[in-house]
């Protein structure tokens, strides 16, 4: 009965019964069965098909809120009582830090704390958010604003440099404080929150907004418009640092933070690995 549960919240956040088929890793079919699975049980009808999209009904709602802290709160068991048990750390991590200075950092954290085991999962940060509060991973090396996850506890681990690539890595005359437009992240993203207001500040015109960093990056490069990326992305595709425009010191920078359900981190094994990744996260 757990998974049928499962399936549908996992239904009830994706909205197709392929994303959730993609999502649980088992087929639509399955899917499907066990959403009928739950109708039978409950009679009652929890969702409603509209085209490929589907939504729940009242009572489907219902059974979602409810369930969905039990679903969390069993998972957390499962960690706390297996992963935890084998000193084993499974963690979500932001794609574009996973794709550029994140595996330094854990190598370097290996080094420290051989004896653990390490399970990584590359997700856009909100992912990782969710994912970390209904059990999934156990922490999360991510970006995000930290008043809007109140709910876990999130610590600053790195303040990694925002910096402009121009347009065709072309020279550009910039000055702090030039209005300029650039091509960045989408709203969406956790990186927004903790970055729009420095743009504000600085005069940086979000024109055209992407779903990843190393998108914004590469469509710069090829001469598309001037790309606001981490710094971290414009290193890990080989621009060189004369070619491009730092503003850390504009006080432009991306929190890089740990996150984890306050329960999960304050375990011994999650707080020595949390000692070991933010001592050296400033030096990848």
């Amino acid at each position: 009965m757990i998974e049928n549960l499962e399936t549908l919240v996992a239904l009830s956040k994706t909205g197709t019964m392929m994303e959730t088929a993609t999502v649980l890793k088992i087929s639509q079919s399955a899917v499907s069965k066990r959403i009928a699975v739950l109708e039978r049980y409950y009679d009652r009808s929890l969702i409603e098909r509209h085209g490929r999209r589907v939504v729940l009904t009242y009572h489907g709602t219902r059974l979602v809120e409810k369930v969905t802290p039990l679903i969390s709160e069993l998972r957390s068991v499962f960690l706390e009582d297996n992963a935890l048990r084998k000193g084993k750390i499974i963690m979500g991590v932001s794609e574009a830090i996973l794709a550029s200075w994140g595996p330094r950092l854990f190598a370097k954290v290996q080094r420290e704390m051989p004896e653990v085991e390490y399970t990584f999962h590359a997700q856009r940060s909100p992912i990782v958010l969710d994912r970390i509060r209904s059990g999934e991973y156990m922490v999360g090396i991510c970006t995000g604003s930290p008043d809007a996850d109140t709910d876990l506890q999130s610590e600053v681990i790195r303040l990694e440099p925002m910096v402009i690539l121009p347009s065709g890595l072309q020279p550009l005359d910039y000055r702090t404080g030039d209005e300029l437009d650039v091509i960045t992240i989408e709203s969406r993203s956790g990186a927004w929150r903790s970055i729009e207001d420095d743009m504000r500040r600085l005069k940086l015109v979000r024109r055209v907004s992407l779903e990843s960093f190393f998108s914004v990056a590469q469509m710069a490069l090829a001469g598309f418009g001037h790309g606001l990326v981490p710094e971290g992305v414009a290193k890990t595709l080989g621009v060189k640092p004369r070619q491009l425009i730092p503003l850390n010191e504009s006080g432009l920078n991306r929190p890089v933070r740990f996150v984890a359900r306050k329960s999960m981190f304050s375990q011994p094994l999650v707080q020595n690995f949390y000692r070991a990744v933010s001592q050296l996260a400033g030096t990848v």
